[in-house]
């Protein structure tokens, strides 16, 4: 587990933290210069029951509450130092504030520099002890164990450590199963090793040659992937670091200079960078005024920390102290998971706490903008067990689906209870595995709104359109998305198909029993084009002639002609060459008689049996090589096998 100091500047965290675990967290010469600490300083903590604890000691001034919310979002257990001498203090309350709002559940208070009490008198005691009181009701820290300590004399560091072993035998487990997501706190290089980044695992877990992204990417660089070269943790070289544990991570093929605080390190592949956040948001009881529905402030998550625009989704106002869903749509990107605790600061200190305003909790991770009143589409992931949490984001993810990598990252869920869900969601038929190889899946739901879709743009094709035989499959595709995957759409042009809804001919979808449909009008034209191309026999018109002819427009005329060629009647020759049927028929009848006698014919010799110009001779000769009834050799044709 991880253990983190909170508390006002000069109250001893430091101090307190080298008396426990021997180890000096102020490693900067500036700190050691002024006394303070401006870093996360770290150090381990065996707690007598075999467990060893890593420890994160924050910085108390004001100026340097970001660096404590960067330490806070993987603490585990949190000590509230607190001086005997001086109390609850203005970074007391917002420190407190923090920790609740980043999640932390369990805690012990320590009453440091205790060594002063006595000379400070029985009523001094009880005015502070009074004031922690009414400092911690209703937090995770009420009743808590309030321990006196003095770094300078170690009175009370025994007492101490077995109040923090206690209280961390009442936390829940890190999800080891979950995707890998170490925010980066501290980035170094090493002689002959490269890169090392530092920071706390929040989930899943992370071993040597696994192959890592730093995320975000940076602009003109690499996110990945690298691979991991070797793991400390507490200074011991390990094979693998899981879930609640704080971790040195040697990583190969990557700059140091190209990896700052504020990145995730996580698995190649398992998460994608975004902008953009659905969040549950409470706003500190002690805010001064309402969250207005759209208001600027610093977002703090994992060891990042970016502007955000928090847009309330069903709410003209938050009033302090309430919850609402919202939306944080970020200056740059971030790496974020699926129910990680963040804060929100603003640029003004509250009365006595600090700028910290409200936090919550991350719901999703890669939602589109969200319309005003978007609530009902986000509050159902406020209950959603496994199986709801996956058919929510399949919905969500549309036409493009997500394959199985995608929905571990997306949902936080375990491989083998994410595979057990889909397995249960498919047997309902709620979701439907499209690409096999892919593992892509699509939600139900988005399915048949493809098939209701296309069936309704292919009856606005038909009413649209009543000459032409039907709509072409990558057409159809087109118009429902152009990014819709071809498996999937193959997957619902079958199902319309199975269910008798649809006609699929070659490479035309139609409605079933519609197609070309002609008016009276139509008919009488398309009559008349039969009648010409029976008449001119070999010797047809050109389709510009036919056009002038018939006073048909060109486009009307070429329907006409697919009309044609779909009845039988027509053959199409060439672009501007449409052949009666019967009489092409009756060519190829005699061609074929020719050639099995003469065993081949020459240009000279097709023309005379056909008895028209090259102007139809060479079209003609051509058509029946397409069509396999004739082969060229040099200038000569042969009768083709079969």
């Amino acid at each position: 587990m991880i253990i983190g100091t909170a508390g006002h500047i000069d109250h001893g965290k430091t101090s307190l933290v080298k008396a426990l675990t021997g180890i000096d967290t102020d490693r900067l010469p500036e700190e050691k210069r002024r006394g303070i600490t401006l870093e996360l300083g770290f150090a381990h903590l065996p707690l007598g029951d075999g467990r060893v604890a890593g420890v994160v000691d924050v910085p108390g001034h004001e100026r340097f509450v970001k660096a404590m919310a960067a330490g806070a979002g993987g603490v585990d257990l949190a000590v509230l130092v607190v001086a005997a001498d001086e109390g609850v203090m203005p970074q007391t309350r917002e420190h407190l504030d923090i920790c609740r709002l980043l999640g932390v559940k369990a805690g012990v208070v320590a009453l440091t520099k205790s060594d002063l009490l006595e000379a400070l008198g029985d009523d001094w005691r009880a005015l502070v002890e009074a004031d922690l009181a009414a400092l911690t009701t209703g937090t995770f820290l009420e009743g808590a164990p309030v321990v006196p300590v003095s770094s300078r004399t170690g009175a009370g560091l025994g007492e101490l450590k077995t109040a923090l072993a206690r209280a961390g035998t009442t936390l829940p487990e890190r999800p080891a199963e979950g995707p890998a997501f170490l925010p980066v706190d501290r980035a170094f290089s090493i002689k002959g090793f490269g890169t090392v980044v530092t920071g706390t695992l929040l989930s899943g877990s992370l071993a040597v040659d696994d192959a890592v992204a730093l995320l975000p990417a940076q602009p003109g660089g690499r996110s990945g992937p690298f691979r991991v070269r070797g793991v400390q943790v507490h200074g011991q070289p390990v094979a693998r670091v899981e879930a609640g544990q704080r971790a040195a991570v040697n990583v190969t093929g990557v700059e140091t200079e190209d990896v700052h605080r504020g990145m995730v390190l996580t698995r190649a592949g398992e998460l994608p960078e975004t902008s953009m956040l659905d969040v549950e948001l409470t706003l500190l009881p002690a805010a001064e005024a309402p969250l207005a529905k759209r208001r600027k402030l610093l977002l703090h998550l994992g060891t990042a920390q970016v502007e955000a625009t928090v847009a309330l989704l069903d709410l003209d106002t938050l009033a302090p102290g309430e919850t609402a869903l919202a939306q944080l749509r970020l200056q740059s990107p971030v790496g974020a998971l699926v129910g990680q605790r963040f804060i929100l600061r603003g640029s003004r200190a509250l009365p006595g706490r600090g700028a910290t305003v409200a936090g919550g909790r991350v719901l999703s991770i890669t939602p589109p903008r969200r319309r005003r009143g978007a609530s009902a589409v986000v509050r159902p992931l406020l209950e959603a067990d496994a199986a709801g949490q996956v058919a929510w984001l399949l919905r969500q993810a549309g036409y493009a689906g997500l394959t199985q990598t995608e929905l571990f990252g997306r949902s936080g869920l375990g491989p083998k209870v994410l595979a057990r869900t889909l397995e249960l969601l498919g047997a309902k038929g709620q979701v439907l595995l499209v690409d096999r190889e892919k593992r892509l899946y699509v939600s139900h739901d988005v399915f048949e709104g493809l098939r209701q879709r296309s069936l309704a743009l292919l009856a606005a094709f038909h009413e649209r359109e009543p000459m032409r035989e039907g709509l072409s499959r990558e057409e159809l595709r087109q118009r429902l998305s152009a990014q819709l995957d071809a498996r999937l759409f193959q997957r619902v042009v079958q199902a319309l198909v199975d269910a008798g809804k649809v006609e699929s001919e070659k490479d035309v979808v139609r409605l079933q029993g519609r197609g070309r449909t002609l008016t009276l009008g139509d008919e009488a034209a398309r009559a008349r084009l039969s009648a010409e191309l029976s008449a001119a026999g070999l010797a047809p018109p050109t389709v510009t002639e036919l056009a002038r002819k018939l006073g048909l427009s060109p486009e009307k005329l070429q329907e006409l002609l697919k009309v044609l060629v779909a009845q039988g009647t027509g053959v199409r020759v060439s672009e501007e060459l449409c052949f009666d049927a019967n009489a092409l028929t009756a060519l190829r009848e005699r061609l074929v008689a020719y050639l099995r006698e003469q065993k081949e014919i020459t240009t000279q010799g097709f023309k005379d049996l056909v008895g028209q110009s090259r102007k139809f001779i060479i079209p003609l000769s051509e058509y029946f090589d397409r069509e396999k009834v004739t082969l060229r050799v040099g200038d000569k044709r042969v009768l083709r096998r079969g």
